[in-house]
């Protein structure tokens, strides 16, 4: 599997030592990927959910009768399963039984209202639907206006019988088919289907829809595994022995592949969380001896600002993670101070799978931006967008990529598709550099940036100022039409609680002045009680820009 080979990429200077540079992947699928996890450790907790652990030989078990109950229900190859569920085990019973039975998975969000649904159903033509009992309401309007066929419901109380599904009590079918009346009734013994990994999808993965309407990014079982291997080599990671700690949602690509994914492929434990809480998952920490943490910045920023944080003991944590959003200075900074510990950033998207960048685990300092050096077998050039040619170093352009890892295409949308690439390259649509190390520098999204009189401003280092400021929690900065300057700066501040009504729109102001060019500087700042996001973490600013 593993090659080694020399080069004069720029990153190289950088790179950790002992990680090949390249690798030689297996052509294997994800249930391949999971089944030898569970030959390898059949004993090992694969899940530990609600502080019930599901071991890696009944999880696999679980896997493969799902997988026959979908095959007596029609499912064919390629046809594609929906999957909308909150965190929790039948998640990834759900996920690898649709793919051991041939079909492509498509996740979706639980934040998703019925519009939503219906038209990712409907944009999928899927056929099954995986739902949360809780998501019932919403899911079982939404498939009225589709093509699904079968809609399967699992309710939260469910896990607890995942160990033993022969002494689960009975359950019958209404509307609806009830999943663990099918893990009941089906042996773990699913027809086999030939599958190609660097052909076949594994995912059709909808872009979050910050944009526009989401788009279906077509991932195969090739481009996730190959995914889930950078993540293991680069970090080094101990096969059987780590212990992730996950809240973020599985139906997101980071929660989905790279988390999920890649810690099943490690043979690690995975201590599940439904959704972030702080004082649960800090006790989590140290019941379980957690050994990673994948976060997002607003879990980060709710650990720092934690009074009894102190009263935890976090030292078993080897790599703290953080990705899916820009993470401010001040957020890094603080949180070394307080545990001694180094946040690693990754960046990267769904069309890639998600991984593009990681940060070494030797780097410990942290610059403005900075999300790391390209992964194995990856490529990052920086683009003047308009010419479409290379810059020089520290110059800010936009972050294209190459990798084994990128997408095929959108579902159904080959403009679309030939729109995302150029030259080779996909273009991600973010701007930032890359030093002389190889070092890759995020500086903000290239639909985000604010012209203000023919200067660019770049929300994110505002961002990062007023989040220096130690009354401001968050904070996100937008454009707003402006007659003589075309468009100025406008700043969302949501406030600490111990400083709500004590510091003013001048004050914050100011403050900015001192630290940044006065074209940067926000004209307004509006306060507010929490910024509106996607269930991953990441602002929307597009709901900020049309507040009035």
């Amino acid at each position: 599997m593993v090659g080694m080979v020399s080069g004069e990429k720029p990153w190289f200077k950088l790179w950790p030592k002992n990680v090949p540079t390249t690798l030689k992947y297996p052509e294997v699928t994800l249930p391949q990927v999971l089944e030898k996890s569970a030959n390898d450790y059949p004993d090992r907790p694969a899940i530990i959910f609600e502080d019930i652990a599901l071991t890696y030989e009944k999880l696999n078990e679980n896997v493969n009768r799902f997988a026959s109950a979908l095959q007596d229900l029609g499912v064919k190859k390629g046809d594609r399963v929906a999957v909308y569920l909150l965190n929790c085990p039948q998640f990834i019973i759900a996920t690898y039984g649709a793919q051991k039975a041939g079909a492509v998975v498509v996740p979706c969000s639980a934040a998703y209202k019925e519009m939503e649904l219906e038209h990712q159903l409907n944009d999928s033509g899927a056929r099954v639907l995986v739902a949360h009992e809780n998501l019932l309401p919403i899911a079982s309007k939404a498939v009225k206006k589709t093509a699904v066929e079968h809609l399967i419901v699992t309710s939260r109380q469910d896990y607890q019988y995942l160990e033993h599904v022969d002494k689960a009590p009975k359950t019958e079918a209404g509307d609806y088919i009830p999943l663990l009346k099918l893990l009941q009734n089906y042996e773990p013994a699913p027809t086999n289907v030939p599958i190609e990994p660097k052909e076949d999808l594994a995912f059709l993965c909808y872009t979050g829809g910050t944009t526009g309407i989401p788009k279906g990014c077509m991932l195969t079982h090739f481009n996730c595994v190959v995914d889930q291997l950078h993540e293991i080599f680069f970090y080094q990671l101990r096969r059987g022995e780590e212990v992730l700690l996950l809240f973020l949602p599985l139906f997101h690509i980071y929660g989905l592949n790279r988390c999920m994914g890649t810690y099943l492929a490690a043979a690690s434990t995975i201590v599940l969380f439904e959704r972030f809480n702080l004082v649960k998952i800090l006790e989590a920490i140290q019941k379980y001896q957690v050994t990673v943490f994948t976060g997002v910045p607003t879990a980060y920023t709710a650990i720092i600002n934690y009074p009894d944080l102190k009263n935890y003991n976090l030292q078993s944590v080897r790599i703290w993670k953080s990705a899916a959003a820009p993470l401010t200075t001040d957020i890094w900074f603080k949180f070394k101070e307080l545990t001694g510990a180094s946040i690693t950033i990754g960046w990267g998207l769904t069309e890639a799978s998600p991984g593009l960048t990681l940060t070494p685990l030797e780097i410990k300092e942290y610059k403005p931006g900075m999300i790391g050096i390209p992964e194995i077998d990856t490529e990052i050039a920086v683009f003047d967008p308009d010419e479409d040619v290379e810059v020089p170093v520290g110059v800010v352009g936009e972050l294209r990529a190459k990798g084994p890892q990128i997408m095929k295409g959108y579902w159904n949308k080959p403009e679309e598709t030939a729109k995302a690439f150029s030259k080779g390259w996909l273009c991600t649509g973010d701007l930032g550099y890359m030093d002389e190390n190889g070092m890759v520098y995020f500086v903000d999204r290239l639909k985000d940036v604010i012209k203000v009189s023919g200067f660019q401003v770049w929300p994110m280092e505002v961002e990062d100022v007023l989040c220096s400021h130690p009354a401001v929690l968050e904070a996100a900065v937008v454009g707003i039409p402006d007659e003589y300057h075309g468009e100025v700066p406008k700043a969302y501040v949501v406030l600490k609680s111990n400083y709500k009504g004590k510091v003013t729109e001048d004050e914050l102001i100011k403050y900015c002045e001192e630290k940044l060019a006065k074209y940067k500087v926000p004209k307004k700042i509006e306060f507010l009680n929490e910024l509106p996001k996607t269930p991953s973490g990441k602002i929307l600013r597009r709901e900020l820009r049309l507040k009035k």
